[in-house]
């Protein structure tokens, strides 16, 4: 690709680095901003700077928030006995898309898997399981995706937390075993929930 401007081919290359976006893409994009107002522009700059200096993730659940407890743990709607475990914040915001479920999170920022170097130490499961022995929580659902990732970190999760005996549940196999859970429509994830089943064989 040849640009005729060294500013133009900048800001191409800066958003062919976003996932998904190939040079073609990241040309359109940017040449649509330059149609749009200067101030249109000002504003998307600004969103996306604010977003990644003054951003935040939740001290006590792990999820995206503007202040230090996200508006999920400080609502006194939720239930507090309830907390459902997920791999990552874009998780969270597709369950959230259900409104079939109103406990906390706890997001862990990854599931074990050793061939790709994920290893227990880097999730935020120490932390999980010091929530776990404050004796608020009832239950726990693992709501992560099914695959053998999955079912090991739940499997590694429920050794960790065995002597606090709470109720240890798994969202429903609607969701189809090696299936992605952002990917999966609402209804079918609304079921899953509601569904969930007993993970006891991860104990025994």
């Amino acid at each position: 690709m040849q640009f005729s401007s060294h500013l133009l081919e900048a800001a191409v290359n800066e958003f062919s680095k976003l996932p998904g976006i190939g040079k073609k893409t990241a040309l359109r994009l940017v040449l649509h901003l330059l149609k749009q107002p200067t101030a249109d522009s000002t504003n998307f700059s600004n969103a996306i700077t604010q977003m990644r200096s003054q951003i935040k993730f939740c001290l006590n659940c792990h999820n995206i928030s503007d202040t230090d407890l996200c508006s999920i743990c400080t609502n006194p709607m939720r239930k507090k006995e309830l907390l459902c475990v997920v791999e990552n914040i874009r998780d969270v915001i597709a369950i959230e898309s259900t409104q079939q479920f109103n406990g906390q999170y706890h997001v862990l920022g990854g599931i074990i898997s050793p061939l790709d170097g994920i290893g227990p130490d880097q999730l935020s499961i120490d932390t999980l399981v010091k929530r776990v022995e404050k004796g608020d929580i009832v239950e726990i659902i693992f709501a992560l995706n099914p695959n053998i990732q999955g079912d090991t970190t739940v499997y590694y999760i429920a050794k960790k937390i065995k002597h606090t005996h709470i109720k240890i549940t798994t969202i429903a196999r609607g969701i189809a075993f090696g299936g992605e859970l952002e990917y999966a429509d609402e209804m079918t994830l609304a079921k899953s929930i509601t569904n969930r089943m007993p993970v006891a064989q991860y104990v025994q």
